[in-house]
């Protein structure tokens, strides 16, 4: 048995309850695979999200479980972390490899066979810590995405930014600051309880 067939036997195994149809409120409302899409807006949308995200968390970490993608290791015997899903968003952690990278890409082509969805690689960056500029653009090509450097910016915060240094913390505190003024507006008035 050949490496794609395996793996399409284990996909096959993983996303076996995903690939039939959800029922809401006792009625079908979408099956994976399907011609018609959900709009955008649609109040199932966020529902149908975290399902297929399920998928594609499965996808991961049962790569990670056979051996054939290896994410990071915490210290102290913590957890070994392959992919965080937040919202919208995917990040995907792992050992720089580029048989580690070709497992991504093999992952992400088979979470599109089996459920329809393309990740739009367009949008998508890599980044390499510890890693020269030129390798990282070298595997971005591999994937098919951008190649990016360290620091970054993700959800608001600075990652891979030094941030003993004041500066850093500068877009954080705009967050604290705009958050505060907001609930001030709210919950402070200027008269106080006068009528």
């Amino acid at each position: 048995m050949g490496f794609p067939s395996l793996w399409c036997k284990w996909v096959e195994r993983v996303l076996s309850s995903a690939r039939s149809s959800v029922l809401v409120n006792g009625s079908p409302t979408f099956e994976f695979g399907c011609s018609k899409g959900i709009r955008q807006g649609d109040p199932l949308s966020p529902f149908l999200f975290l399902m297929v995200m399920e998928a594609l968390s499965s996808i991961f970490y049962k790569a990670g479980m056979e051996g054939w993608f290896k994410g990071i290791q915490l210290p102290n015997n913590g957890p070994k972390i392959s992919h965080l899903f937040y919202a919208d968003d995917a990040l995907l952690l792992g050992e720089w490899d580029k048989e580690n990278v070709l497992s991504v890409a093999r992952c992400l082509r088979i979470f599109y066979l089996y459920s329809g969805l393309k990740i739009n690689l367009h949008k998508s960056n890599l980044f390499g810590m510890g890693v020269e500029a030129g390798e990282i653009n070298d595997m971005a090509k591999v994937v098919g995405c951008n190649m990016d450097i360290i620091p970054l910016t993700y959800l608001g915060i600075m990652v891979g930014a030094n941030m003993n240094r004041i500066s850093n913390w500068a877009p954080i505190m705009e967050v604290f600051d705009k958050r505060l003024s907001v609930w001030k507006a709210k919950a402070i008035s200027i008269g106080g309880d006068l009528p």
